[in-house]
């Protein structure tokens, strides 16, 4: 199978990985909020960024979703997901990936996060491996290993669950079941 070329130092962090954190809007959705005339809330999900998770969780990776806005929507799609570590409406980002990572007993340098904007820029300076989707701000870039091919809310998630995947040398086997988990 052929996967993207990763960068060599990319390849090296992301094999360490054993959490990732990612932000939501933006990141799992195109950051476009929309409500209804009711004021309910409405997101988008791809649902191949909603498999890489399954996969992650599957692979014994620690996902988590961490975003500054409550979002019962998000809750729902997280509880779907089954990802247990939802943290929605955490304004403190880094924090509570530092409070994950203490829970897990590993190091920062074992922790990835996803995000696409300001709020997230502690959080990825903070962390091992730091992802931004392809429409990330570019404020954020500099301080980014690795920017997906994909944007927010379009597949960038599962690119990022393919990479840590690809390093950790799991792809193999999934493709050997070949069949949703």
């Amino acid at each position: 199978m052929t996967m993207p070329a990763f960068p060599a130092d990319v390849l090296e962090r992301a094999a360490r990985i054993r959490l990732i954190g990612f932000d939501v809007d933006g990141t799992l959705t195109d950051g476009g909020l929309q409500f209804d005339g009711d004021g309910r809330e409405h997101k988008r999900f791809h649902v191949q960024d909603g498999l890489g998770l399954v996969l992650l969780r599957q692979a014994g990776i620690e996902v988590a979703l961490v975003s500054a806005r409550h979002s019962e929507v998000t809750l729902a799609r997280g509880r779907e997901l089954k990802v247990a570590r939802l943290h929605i409406g955490e304004r403190g980002k880094l924090d509570c990936m530092r409070r994950i990572a203490a829970e897990m007993g590993i190091g920062m340098d074992e922790a990835a996060f996803m995000g696409d904007d300001l709020p997230d820029l502690a959080t990825l300076r903070g962390v091992g491996l730091a992802i931004a989707p392809a429409n990330a701000h570019p404020w954020i870039l500099p301080s980014v290993h690795w920017t997906t091919p994909h944007r927010g809310g379009d597949g960038a998630a599962r690119d990022a669950c393919d990479l840590l995947l690809h390093a950790q040398g799991r792809v193999d086997a999934l493709l050997e079941h070949g069949e949703h988990p």
